[in-house]
């Protein structure tokens, strides 16, 4: 089930970026599952992890090789996270680095792993090392939309996006894809994001772009309170364009940034569209905070109360619900007399009281929309966030306690 999700736009091809996919049957059958990226040589690399403390094995690997150099190789599976398995499952996730590396004729290092999927098995490293000789003959400029559908779980559809800029009257390119549905919050939200551009960016440079662009979109979603041992976004910068970007203060770099985090947010929101079981697309909007972390904890509360989640699958304006979690978010000194609640356009709440204006009936009409905002003015100072949910539906249960099976 989704929300509003728009067909996948054309995925345009980067230069220096070939990806091969193939169905190797890790656990899915007869879809592709199994995705190498190739960047050109030379290519800088920036990534950001989950920080989730029992963080899967091919997250281990890939920090290590990350640190270790600038790697421009990813290889990617689904169906199986390789997480919870130990000192194995690190030795299972370079194993595979090592057969992809053998066949691009590299060292290990310049390869970083990662899976999804479920936890807790070992990861089938024969049936991968059998598949990638394939997935390296695959390789294509225009295997984007087939990598989209391999790297997905529980997505019930593709998320990517492309745009093209003009630096210096030459065109430079950026496209990203990513999965998601479930298991989403931040601290890198179970998702996994993967760009690539043709400009030319120092590593150091690149590295700041993503982790200000992440800050902005991937950590401000929420499904449903839980963070993946696996999540994970990944910047590549080939360089092929012949544009090179070196300045923070550049107009160019300020245009990149934007565009970056402009994909971001898309393929943020794509996942809480998509967010299993999800009837509603709900933005909580908090401002009038002394202080940005304040506003984060009362946004939070509202987006991982299940009181107010079911409420919204429900078409309720249960507004005391709302005003309840806000309560319960621990901030010293917060007085009801200062807060207004409004349901998108209509007031709930003003001063603390019910706005005069306000009806069930208004409330109840904003709630059957597919997009709704939820906005709660604290009256403390001038700190504001935004962030992204979803509802819970009957589905959502089912899709969870069915996922092993």
């Amino acid at each position: 089930m989704t929300t509003d999700l728009k067909p996948l736009p054309k995925l345009l091809p980067v230069k220096g970026i070939n990806i091969g996919t193939v169905a190797a049957g890790i656990r899915y059958r007869n879809r592709p599952d199994l995705v190498v990226i190739e960047a050109a040589k030379g290519s800088n690399c920036a990534a950001v992890f989950t920080r989730n403390a029992f963080c899967a094995a091919p997250i281990v690997v890939a920090r290590r090789h990350l640190s270790e150099g600038s790697p421009y190789l990813l290889l990617i599976n689904a169906g199986n996270a390789n997480a919870g398995t130990g000192d194995q499952g690190l030795m299972d996730a370079q194993a595979c680095c090592t057969t992809l590396a053998d066949l691009s004729g590299v060292d290990s290092n310049a390869v970083l792993p990662f899976s999804t999927g479920v936890i807790g098995e070992r990861l089938p490293v024969s049936i991968i090392q059998a598949a990638l000789p394939l997935a390296w003959e695959a390789r294509s400029s225009t295997g984007w939309l087939t990598a989209a559908q391999a790297i997905m779980t529980t997505d019930t559809v593709l998320k990517g996006l492309s745009r093209e800029l003009i630096f210096q009257g030459r065109l430079v390119t950026i496209t990203g894809i990513a999965k998601g549905s479930g298991m989403i919050w931040p601290d890198m939200a179970t998702m996994l994001a993967f760009l690539a551009t043709d400009a030319q960016i120092p590593k150091a440079l690149l590295q700041r772009c993503l982790t200000k662009a992440v800050e902005e979109s991937f950590n401000c979603i929420t499904v449903d309170g839980d963070t993946s041992t696996n999540d994970a976004c990944v910047l590549l910068a080939t360089g092929k364009s012949g544009i090179s970007i070196e300045n923070t203060d550049s107009v160019d770099f300020i245009t990149f940034q934007q565009t970056v985090t402009e994909i971001c947010q898309y393929l943020a929101q794509a996942i809480i569209r998509d967010g299993e079981g999800a009837t509603k697309f709900i933005t909580v909007r908090v401002t009038g905070g002394a202080n940005i972390q304040e506003c984060k904890q009362v946004a939070y509360n509202i987006a991982h109360s299940p009181l107010v989640k079911t409420a919204f699958f429900a078409s309720d304006p249960n507004w005391g619900r709302i005003l309840a979690a806000v309560g319960r978010s621990n901030i010293l000194g917060l007085t009801l007399d200062r807060i207004s609640l409004y349901l998108s356009e209509v007031c709930v709440v003003s001063n603390g009281v019910i706005h005069p204006d306000y009806s069930e009936d208004r409330g109840h009409a904003v709630m059957q929309r597919g997009e709704i905002t939820v906005e709660v003015n604290l009256g403390r100072g001038e700190a504001e966030i935004q962030i992204w949910t979803c509802d819970f539906s009957y589905d959502y249960v089912k899709i969870n306690a069915e996922y092993r099976s």
